[in-house]
Parts: C-alpha cells; sequence; structure tokens
C-alpha cells in the first residue's frame, strides 16, 4: 500500500537521524524494489538478495549518522551500501562454500520459477542508461559493480592492459555522469 504522501530527502534524513520508524517504513516501501534490484544483479539468488536488503536497510538505519550529504544523494549513499553489502555476501567464505556444494541434478529442466528480473526493480531507467555506453565500457561496469572484480582482475580476465581498464572505467563514469544529468 504506498501512502500518498511523500518526503523530501531532508525530511528522510532528519527522520532517520530521529529514529523515526514511520520515515523508515516510508524509505523501505518506497526504495526496496531498486534495492532488491542491484543485490539481485550482483547475487543471482533471490534468497541471497532478500538476505541481503534485509541487512542493507539495519545498515542504513545503523549508520545513518555517517550520511554526508556534501558527498551525495542518500540515494546514491543507500545504492553505495547495497552493492557493498552484495560484493560482501559474494566474496564470504560462506558463500563460496554454499556454491560449492549445490548440486545441480538432473531435474533442472523442471524447473519453472521465474529467473528474470522484473522490469519494475529498474523504475529508475538505469539499464536503458547502460545501453547507451560502448561495449567494452558495459562489461567493465558490470565486472566491477555487480561482480565486485577489481581493475586488477578485470585486466587478467580480459586480458586487457589495466591502463585501458581504467581509462575504459574513468571514460564510462564521466559518460554515465553526463547521462545521468540528463535524466
Amino acid at each position: 500500500m504506498e501512502s500518498a504522501f511523500t518526503y523530501t530527502e531532508s525530511e528522510l534524513i532528519q527522520g532517520l537521524k530521529a529514529k523515526d520508524q514511520k520515515v523508515f517504513s516510508y524509505l523501505y516501501d518506497r526504495y526496496s524494489p531498486a534495492l532488491y534490484g542491484v543485490a539481485l544483479k550482483v547475487l543471482n539468488d533471490e534468497s541471497n538478495a532478500s538476505d541481503c536488503l534485509q541487512e542493507v536497510f539495519m545498515k542504513i538505519w545503523r549508520n545513518i549518522d555517517r550520511y554526508d550529504e556534501s558527498k551525495g544523494r542518500l540515494f546514491t549513499w543507500m545504492l553505495n551500501i547495497t552493492r557493498n553489502t552484495a560484493i560482501d555476501t559474494l566474496r564470504s567464505k560462506a558463500h563460496k562454500m554454499d556454491q560449492k556444494i549445490q548440486d545441480i541434478g538432473d531435474d533442472v529442466h523442471l524447473y519453472t520459477g521465474n529467473l528474470a528480473v522484473h522490469p519494475s526493480v529498474d523504475h529508475l531507467g538505469l539499464s536503458k542508461v547502460l545501453e547507451k555506453l560502448t561495449k567494452e565500457q558495459r562489461i567493465i561496469i558490470d565486472l566491477a559493480y555487480y561482480k565486485g572484480c577489481t581493475q586488477e582482475e578485470i585486466s587478467r580476465l580480459l586480458e586487457i592492459p589495466l591502463g585501458t581498464v581504467k581509462t575504459r572505467m574513468r571514460n564510462a563514469i564521466i559518460q554515465l555522469r553526463n547521462l545521468l544529468k540528463l535524466v
């Protein structure tokens, strides 16, 4: 149930800092689909993405005093927390062990669940913006931001010089910044 009432970004921040449950509920209802989409893109597993989302909102609740308005918007801060939490999950020993011991079995073809991210998750239109990058830039952004690879790892994976990775990433970020100003 979506409320007709909305908060400005500064009202959200003030409410979160005051530990207002109503503001926190609004924040969760409003932003959880987008943050879940990011977690799902990184983790590629609905259960892990749901667990990650819960952890993200706990971090937001506990660490709102660390948010600095001069460094960016609240949503960008929350996206970074989500991305970093999902990458930490991927890199955790427990997750790696879980991935190793999963038995695929012979009945994989019987699975009829929905494996795709629903279009509503990308209500910000980020996928359309990313499509405007070159193929090389999209691959590097995907590896760095959704798979958690370092620039050195990307260099090894793609078998290109580290300087090329850095240049493509820098150009992609500049282009994304310019494209997002237009949105």
